[in-house]
C-alpha cells in the first residue's frame, strides 16, 4: 500500500484530490485543488476557502477530475 501522503509531496501545484484526514470523532474529506505544500502540512482551495491540512493527519488521498460544469437554472430568473 502506498503511502497517501506521496501523492501530496509529487502531485504538480494545481492538481485537484480528495485529502482524508483524521479528526475527534471520525475523518474529515477536502476536495480541491492542491494550492501549497511543505514539510508537514498542504494546503487545498476547496469551495469554501483554503484548507491547511497537517500531513500528520492524512490517512488518504487520491486525484479527481474537475468538477462538472455548472447546470442553467432550472427556471430561467423573472425580471424584477
Amino acid at each position: 500500500m502506498n503511502d497517501p501522503v506521496d501523492l501530496i509531496r509529487t502531485a504538480p501545484l494545481g492538481t485537484r484530490m480528495t485529502v482524508r484526514r483524521r479528526v475527534d470523532g471520525g475523518f474529515t474529506d477536502a476536495v480541491g485543488y492542491l494550492r501549497e505544500r511543505a514539510d508537514t502540512e498542504c494546503v487545498v482551495e476547496t469551495r469554501h476557502g483554503l484548507v491547511t491540512i497537517p500531513l500528520a493527519e492524512v490517512t488518504a488521498t487520491r486525484a479527481v477530475p474537475p468538477p462538472p460544469p455548472r447546470r442553467a437554472p432550472r427556471f430561467p430568473p423573472t425580471g424584477s
